[in-house]
């Protein structure tokens, strides 16, 4: 039913918006650059691991038989599976990889536990723990009868205030030693800076930190409950849609998901909604965007981006939440019909499928595209570092390792590139609005330089006018301001682009939150942050529509 760049018909009616839940999933939180390693099938995880109470046929490296929670990680974090389980013969915990943990199951290793304590009835009666050796050899071990002590992954919010501190951080960062995940990056005095620490590595970064005299606090205090109840609340809402035949719009959803009520909305909406495909992704998944429009060729258009960076998953919510909201209003809102009367709006609500797909079955925190770099085991491009608008200057990496790596060349992701080659073939986009998360900013060209923008007055003042509308519903506040002092210098960012190309109105929300839940943002407060970021995004458009250039 599809065409590459051309509407789609539907046809039928639509129920209202649903209402709030508190739904999502969560995955492991595994190396965020890396490739599994090539590496030969340890001894202790080569055999074959029967449990008397589930499936058999467990392999440690395959994932054969194991659920899917398990099977879905790489080798190397597939360890002790082990929540009111037996398993024969037990590997030593010594041949096993760093801690982490899914769903029903914890994953560790000698290095990652605190202590072992044997509360079994054996050890209880004059017995003792089974040793790993004795755990390799071929008797049954019921796992569940140690309690183990085990160290979590957390964020830390870490405080700069001068120049000197500033640099101090930056040697954290560049340290590979401690294994850091930024969420987000020394910058401006004044933003704090918010990094994940694995276990391993949270005695070591609390010494350095205090050593330096940095401040810092614990904002996440464990990680992986908030992954654990994600992945429950996410699980359940699966299962509620499956028996009701229904969209939540207040949970998280998969790709299969989203394309699935992209397609939906079209049929309800024949003369309004049409779903276009615009491309592949690296790994040969579709790109759709939704077209809203009542008529005419290459009219004046506005093009709303989600999802660039796939851990961010508030923004592909909001995005679909309003995909609805915009035939939902058609028609009953007067300033929602006058805007589709002299404009067609595109909506890209995953601009990065196979990140976004990544974060489902492998790793929630994975930022990048997937693409393979040659000559380096790192995987993936930062699709915001990769616009042609000053490629590879300042707050973009050549390291193909890094978070904020630009890419071999301007436009090499495809997913780029495909938003690029059809915005230029249309010729007419006047607008262009990138959402991600998070920090509450909303802001304007330019990333790449501190020089101001030629309309950056105007483009001020339709964002204050923005963030006024957003904080009216609930009082939430935004600010406002170029990307380059408000945050920090980025090159080859989409909204650069845009600017630079001739599409005057370009902003970047920054959504919900400004910390507390940094990526990992409940589902409950999906529908409170698509409703008041709807009012910042129709008084752009209001805007947008009242002075096409």
């Amino acid at each position: 039913m599809e065409e590459e760049w051309t509407q789609q018909p539907a046809n039928s009616n639509m129920s209202p918006l649903p209402g709030k839940s508190s739904i999502s999933r969560k995955s492991s939180q595994s190396r965020l650059n890396e490739r599994p390693d090539p590496v030969e099938e340890p001894p202790e995880l080569s055999r074959t691991m029967q449990n008397p109470e589930g499936p058999s046929g467990l392999n440690w490296f395959s994932g054969e038989g194991w659920p899917r929670e398990a099977a879905r990680l790489a080798p190397r974090d597939r360890a002790i599976y082990s929540v009111n389980r037996s398993f024969s013969p037990q590997p030593s915990p010594a041949a096993l990889p760093a801690f982490t943990r899914v769903k029903g199951m914890t994953h560790v290793t000698a290095s990652s536990v605190d202590s072992f304590e044997d509360n079994s009835p054996a050890s209880q009666d004059g017995g003792s723990a089974p040793s790993s050796s004795s755990s390799q050899s071929g008797g049954s071990t019921r796992v569940s009868a140690l309690t183990l002590t085990v160290k979590k992954d957390q964020v830390f919010r870490i405080n700069v205030r001068n120049g000197d501190e500033v640099s101090k951080l930056t040697q954290l960062v560049n340290s590979d030693n401690f294994k850091l995940n930024f969420w987000s990056s020394p910058s401006t005095l004044g933003r704090p800076v918010d990094v994940l620490v694995p276990s391993i590595s949270l005695q070591p970064v609390k010494s350095f930190l205090k050593s330096q005299g940095l401040e810092y606090s614990v904002t996440i205090d464990d990680l992986q409950a908030l992954l654990d109840n994600e992945d429950e609340e996410m699980q359940y809402n699966e299962g509620q849609e499956r028996s009701n035949n229904t969209f939540n719009y207040g949970a998280y959803h998969t790709l299969e998901a989203i394309y699935q009520e992209m397609d939906n909305i079209a049929t309800d909406f024949p003369d309004l909604a049409s779903r276009v495909k615009i491309g592949q992704s690296f790994e040969n998944r579709p790109m759709y965007v939704l077209k809203f429009s009542t008529g005419g060729e290459q009219r004046p258009a506005i093009w709303l981006n989600a999802g660039i960076h796939s851990r961010e998953w508030i923004s592909q919510a909001t995005a679909i939440w309003m995909a609805r909201k915009i035939v939902s209003d058609y028609g009953e809102d007067p300033a929602v019909t006058s805007i589709l009367e002299k404009v067609d709006i595109f909506l890209l609500p995953v601009a990065n499928p196979d990140g976004y797909v990544y974060t489902h079955t492998q790793n929630r925190l994975w930022r990048k595209t997937r693409s393979l770099n040659p000559g380096s085991r790192c995987v993936g491009t930062d699709p915001n570092r990769n616009w042609n608008a000053s490629f590879a200057g300042e707050g973009a990496s050549d390291n193909p390792c890094s978070e904020v790596y630009h890419g071999p060349h301007a436009n090499s992701e495809v997913e780029v590139k495909s938003v690029v080659d059809f915005i230029q073939k249309h010729g007419n986009f006047r607008c262009f609005i990138d959402l991600h998360s998070y920090s509450q900013l909303l802001m304007y060209p330019y990333g790449y330089t501190v020089k101001k923008a030629p309309d950056a007055e105007e483009l001020d003042d339709v964002a204050r006018h923005a963030a006024a509308a957003l904080a009216s519903l609930s009082g939430t506040k935004y600010q406002v301001g170029p990307t380059c002092t408000t945050v920090y210098p980025a090159s080859g960012s989409s909204i650069d682009w845009a600017y630079d190309n001739g599409i005057k109105y370009a902003f970047t929300f920054e959504l919900r939150d400004t910390g507390h839940y940094g990526f990992l943002l409940p589902a409950n407060q999906i529908i409170p942050t698509a409703e008041e970021t709807w009012l910042g995004l129709k008084t752009i458009m209001e805007h947008v529509r009242d002075n096409l250039y």
